[in-house]
């Protein structure tokens, strides 16, 4: 299996290396960055995730001889860009928002200080798992914080790609989930997997007692057993007769949840089943997990919404040019003037200002510096944000594999902990806190 990422790119990004190539301007020092125009979805804060995917990606960007011999066949580039490509290994640094992090309007949330060559490459595959990893994330947690403590199971690789069905399940065991359903996504990024028995195994059997003792015999009284195949009431009453009144737990995967819950667990107590634990599935989002969360429900199984970024699939993220230097070795500022799409050119930096109590005020974005640099009295204006992901082509520790992930996941819940109130809102509304541009001098 050819594991190269080199390709999971746009043609006209490899063109214009081409171009730039010829014209001398390829090996400009220049400063990329991504960020958010806006939060998409009206969203009060986003959620960055996918950057240690990106930083993996980024190390197998290898233009080797089958990606090669493809631009040849293919006349993507002339035979000078292909011996340059050949010779490609990513050598400068990359600064950002560290994964599990929040974010606002205008958050620089990678840096890329390289060539222009080397880094216009890496703008496809930095917008293609950056922007859907983070909607995934930004609507798992908004999951998360509806739930109010109760724990969800991410379920919805049926509802996506087989790719990305394991994206967004480290995404959104990232933001808040306790589980997923995907056993790859347990196996490449250690998350928990879990499941037990689908409809079809209730109607494989000849009655819902023969399935129910089936699964117990298999699995254990401690199964989650699924009791709306036919009638939940009596589904319920068939599982306890089977399994006890040690019963694990029940799954309801229809009807009008509040009230098909509050009688569940109320024939569960009759039953003497009082430590069954009862789980819903059904088509949830933010808005009908928090409907449920001050009911008897225990868990939640979160599929299709949470894996389509829960209406919003895309964080609507850009990738610009926003510096150079000129042939003199002077830094220029550069951006777009369209309308609606304008950008704030210049390098930057980032520190997050909180008040008294800690919570956060203001994203402060400092115009003429860059990341890493100093600003005068900057103990007093709050942490700094950007941390260093790449420098001289080499991926720094603690980003990558399960231990990044661990770590992204107990960074999110510190950040989102930060935020005022109004940014658990479930309505469309400004952002949370408001991003200041300010000169760095």
């Amino acid at each position: 299996m050819n594991t190269s990422t080199a390709l999971l790119t746009d043609h006209y990004e490899l063109t214009m290396v081409d171009a730039a190539l010829h014209a001398g301007t390829a090996h400009r020092q220049s400063v990329f960055e991504l960020f958010a125009r806006r939060l998409s979805g009206a969203r009060r804060y986003g959620v960055v995730a996918g950057t240690g995917r990106l930083l993996e990606a980024i190390e197998r960007f290898r233009f080797e001889d089958a990606e090669l011999e493809f631009l040849r066949a293919n006349r993507v580039v002339t035979d000078t860009t292909l011996e340059w490509l050949a010779n490609y290994r990513f050598a400068g640094n990359i600064w950002g928002y560290p994964e599990g992090e929040v974010f606002f309007p205008g958050s620089p949330l990678i840096t890329v200080e390289a060539t222009f060559a080397e880094g216009v490459l890496l703008e496809t595959l930095a917008l293609s798992i950056l922007n859907a990893d983070s909607a995934v994330a930004t609507a798992a947690s908004r999951m998360t914080h509806a739930a109010n403590g109760k724990p969800l199971a991410e379920m919805g690789s049926r509802r996506t790609g087989e790719y990305s069905a394991v994206a967004a399940a480290r995404a959104a065991y990232i933001a808040g989930f306790s589980a997923t359903s995907n056993l790859e996504a347990g196996r490449s990024h250690g998350i928990p997997t879990m499941g037990t028995a689908a409809h079809s195994f209730t109607l494989l059997h000849d009655s819902e007692r023969e399935a129910f003792e089936a699964q117990v015999a298999a699995l254990g009284a401690d199964t989650t057993l699924l009791v709306d195949t036919f009638d939940i009431e009596q589904g319920v009453r068939t599982a306890v007769e089977v399994a006890g009144t040690e019963l694990g737990a029940v799954r309801i995967d229809s009807g009008d949840l509040p009230v098909v819950v509050a009688r569940v667990r109320e024939l569960l107590d009759e039953l003497g089943a009082t430590r069954t634990r009862i789980t819903v599935t059904n088509d949830l989002d933010e808005y009908t997990v928090a409907a449920l969360a001050s009911s008897p429900v225990d868990s939640f199984g979160v599929g299709t919404s949470v894996v389509v970024g829960s209406g919003t699939p895309t964080m609507g993220m850009v990738y610009k040019l926003v510096a150079h230097e000129d042939d003199a070795g002077n830094w220029v500022a550069v951006a777009k003037k369209s309308a609606d799409k304008a950008s704030v050119g210049g390098r930057k930096s980032v520190r997050r200002r909180h008040n008294a109590r800690g919570i956060a005020n203001a994203e402060l974005i400092f115009l003429g510096d860059g990341p890493g640099g100093t600003t005068e009295g900057e103990e007093a204006l709050g942490r700094e944000v950007l941390v260093p992901l790449i420098l001289d082509g080499s991926v720094q520790p603690g980003h990558t594999g399960p231990a990044g992930i661990a770590a992204a996941r107990e960074r999110h819940q510190l950040r989102v902990r930060e935020l005022p109130p109004v940014a658990m809102s479930l309505t469309r509304g400004d952002p949370a806190i408001p991003t200041e541009y300010r000169s760095a001098e």
